[in-house]
Formats: C-alpha cells, structure tokens, sequence
C-alpha cells in the first residue's frame, strides 16, 4: 500500500520516459529556427535570390560587358534606337597613359579605386567587346540597359543607406520614448508629432540646398563626404518618425512581460533592457517595415532626382531613368521602353522585397517557433 506523497513505480517510468524524450529532443535556436521556417517559403526565397543577384550585378557591373552609361551618341541612327542586339566597341584597349584616363572619364567618369580595377580586369577578360542596346538607347543615344545596370548601384545604395540611418534612429529613439514612458514619453512623442506636422519633403529640400551651398560642399569634400552621401543621409534622418512610432507601441505592450521584470530583478541597467531584451523581440516588425521603406526611400529619390535636388547627371539611377522617359512621351511618338524598363526594375524590386519582408515577418515571429 502506497502512502501518501510517494511516488509509483508507474509515475517513476513514465517520469523516465519523459526525461529519456527530452533528452533526444535537440533544442533549436530562434534564428535556426527562423531559417527553416523561410525556407519553406518559396516565394520569399524566389525573392531573396532575385535582390541577392541584383546586388551583385550591382556592385559588379563595371566588370560587366555593358556599354558606356554616358557616352552620348547624338547620330540619327544612335538617338532613340529600338531594343536590338548590335554590340559595340569601347575603344579601350591599347591606350595608356592620358589617353586611357581621357576615354575612361568619357565613358564613365570618375570612378573610384574599385571600380576602376573592376573595368580593367573586364578590358583583360572581354576586350572592347559590349553587349548590344538590349533595351534600346535614349534622346541622347545612350544605351538604356547599361544605364539600368549602373543605376541600380544608386538606387539599392540609396534605399539601403537611408533606411540603415532611419533605422537607426527610429527604433533606438521609439524603444527609448516607450520604455522609459511618463513625461519623457510625452515629450519624445510631442516631438515627432511637431515633426509630423512640418511637410517633410520641405524639410528635405530646405537641408539639401544648405548642405549644397558652396562653402558647406568643400568642407565636406574635405570630409570625404560628396553630394551623394549627403542625400542618403539626408533621406534617412527623415524617414525615421514613422519607425519611431511603430516601434513606441510596441515596447509598451512588452515593457510589463515577465522577461522584462526578471531582466530588472538581476540587475540589468535601462541600455540593456532596451537593446538587448526589447529590440530583439521587436525584429519581425521591424524587418517587414524595413522592407516597406527602403521600396518608399527609392521612389522618393526619384522625386527628388526630378525636382533636380537627387540624383544628378553624370550619376543615373532607376527613378531618374524613369522621369527621363516621361519627358519624351508626346502624343505623337511614345519611346516605351524609356519607360518599360525602369519601370520594371522598380516594380520587380518592390515586389521581391514586398514578398521576402512577409517570410520574414512570419519566419521570424517567436510564437511561430518549431512550427
């Protein structure tokens, strides 16, 4: 007869069992976890390769047997020439010395150590061999798919850099303003209301004409920084008020969890609560919110490349590519691949990063775990 409070042999083998089970089970971390789960997802991995070889090709496309991005030919027969597949000759091979800088500044302008490297290594593996006008060539006889190319390097760096540093300041001032909560709270968000208020493409504008202003430019240059950084920089100390918000609603709904109290019961200082407890189960929304803005930041500077304040020529990017197609639309000739093209980069890019930041949101949600 068994008393009270003791323990069957039955109880003990199925406590056994159940020790012997979890003992075979292998823990799996978040990110493991997360990995499998997206995997799953094939349009999130269709997506994910699609951005991960359009980043490629964009940092390597001096390598790349493209045409001249700049070099006018403003021939009949080179001016708003159809897709077609004739190649050409970049006339690069055999010239040294003040020669060679003087064709490579006409066919690329200045280019960085990189870039240049890149460009001779394509001269020893193609020559002065380039791939036809695949997407036809603008008013100015330029061929539209190595400007397509070329321009991806703006437009990625501007979506990616400027989201980067809206980022950065949205989540760190949000987490802070809903952690710390009361008057501070208040105040934070009383600023970002204020802020909200200001039309921020005026904002934009006002601080991109007075970092333009002469004297401001060569302490820059000075600096290292050009006109190009100042625009992502820019653009990404705008676009966090939004994130900002976002992310104060968020920390305030886990601010109270028990994780958070038994992290304040061991001693850990505000900072660290913040970073290291809060932020990271914060990371589901804010991927899929980055990869909402960084589609936003790029039609922006398409904007801005209109107003003439983005990006300016000799440098090409997506959006410019696509307003210059929209100026020499007439009602008697429409030269649509001016338009198609750019117009297909942009949306293709939107939808992957549309469709990789949904797996995301899902693969990295911990209360999908181990599902």
């Amino acid at each position: 007869m068994n008393h009270p409070g003791e323990t069957t042999s039955s109880e003990l083998d199925r406590y056994a069992d159940l020790l012997a089970e979890a003992r075979r089970i292998k823990g799996v971390s978040l990110g493991k976890d997360a990995w499998r789960r997206l995997r799953r997802n094939r349009v999130a991995m269709l997506s994910l390769a699609f951005l991960i070889s359009v980043s490629l090709l964009a940092v390597l496309t001096p390598f790349v047997p493209l045409q001249s991005p700049i070099e006018q030919n403003l021939a009949d027969e080179g001016q708003f020439q159809t897709p077609g597949v004739r190649s050409k000759s970049l006339a690069l091979v055999g010239l040294t010395g003040d020669e060679y800088t003087r064709r490579f500044e006409e066919l690329f302008h200045k280019r960085n150590r990189m870039d240049q490297l890149l460009v001779r290594a394509r001269l020893a593996t193609f020559g002065d061999w380039s791939v036809g006008s695949l997407c036809g060539t603008d008013e100015l006889g330029r061929d539209v798919f190595a400007r397509l190319f070329w321009g991806a390097r703006v437009s990625l760096m501007v979506g990616v850099v400027a989201t980067l540093v809206s980022l950065v300041i949205g989540v760190s001032y949000g987490a802070t303003a809903g952690y710390l909560g009361g008057r501070v709270d208040n105040l934070m968000m009383r600023l970002v209301d204020i802020l909200y208020s200001i039309p921020f493409i005026f904002v934009v504008i006002f601080l991109i004409t007075i970092l333009n202003e002469d004297s401001i430019r060569a302490q820059l240059r000075q600096w290292g920084i050009d006109q190009i950084t100042v625009f992502y920089l820019v653009i990404g100390a705008i676009y966090w008020l939004t994130m900002a918000r976002v992310v104060r609603g968020q920390v305030i709904s886990l601010r109270n969890e028990q994780f958070i109290d038994a992290a304040r019961t061991i001693g850990a200082t505000r900072t660290a609560i913040i970073f290291r407890h809060l932020v990271p189960n914060l990371l589901s929304v804010v991927i899929v919110y980055l990869t909402l803005t960084i589609p936003s930041v790029m039609l922006f500077e398409a904007f801005l490349s209109f107003l003439g304040l983005g990006v300016t020529p000799p440098d090409v990017s997506w959006g410019l590519l696509a307003n210059d197609g929209i100026q020499v639309i007439t009602p008697v000739k429409i030269y649509w691949w001016l338009v198609l093209f750019p117009g297909l980069a942009l949306a293709a890019t939107l939808f992957a990063l549309n469709f990789l930041g949904d797996g995301l949101r899902d693969a990295l949600d911990p209360r999908m775990k181990n599902r």
